[in-house]
């Protein structure tokens, strides 16, 4: 069985170098994208990485700006995801929720790549707020732990996760 690793986010557990990372992030929700963004930068002071960041206005765009990338002649060893989607009134937030997260993990699968979704789904602002959090212990910083985590394992193999 794979192991992957211990603490919250799964790891990783040594230090990643060397690595080039996109992060997209949804800018629909200003404060709470902000905390989320402060949650990856502050994992990321640990690691020697270099990143690309790109801003889309809603979750929606992300898949799309992730299928763009893929394409690209530029390469990533992992992207994070970041945005949020409150729920209304009416079926936009699942359609949202559903499709943006299913077409996240579908590219990440046909392109191998390690990917930290933080893209949050929550009923209320404050809820929101709450698993954003800002720092290590947010949301943000989880998906960028979930992500380093995977491009270890990619980087190692099965043997050595």
């Amino acid at each position: 069985m794979v192991g992957f690793g211990s603490g919250a986010g799964g790891g990783p557990v040594g230090r990643i170098e060397d690595a080039h990372l996109l992060i997209i992030e949804s800018r629909y929700y200003e404060k709470i994208a902000d905390l989320l963004i402060e949650g990856v930068e502050a994992e990321l002071k640990e690691h020697a990485v270099t990143y690309d960041r790109i801003a889309v206005p809603g979750a929606l765009e992300i898949p799309q700006v992730l299928a763009a990338a893929c394409n690209d002649l530029v390469t990533y060893d992992g992207v994070i995801a970041l945005g949020c989607v409150i729920r209304g009134e009416t079926a936009h937030y699942d359609i949202v929720c559903n499709n943006a997260n299913h077409w996240l993990m579908q590219l990440a699968i046909e392109h191998t790549l390690p990917l930290g979704n933080a893209i949050l789904t929550v009923d209320t602002e404050a809820q929101a707020i709450a698993r954003a959090q800002g720092g290590k212990a947010g949301k943000g910083g989880s998906a960028t732990r979930a992500c380093l985590r995977l491009i270890e394992i990619a980087r190692v193999g099965f043997d050595g996760a």
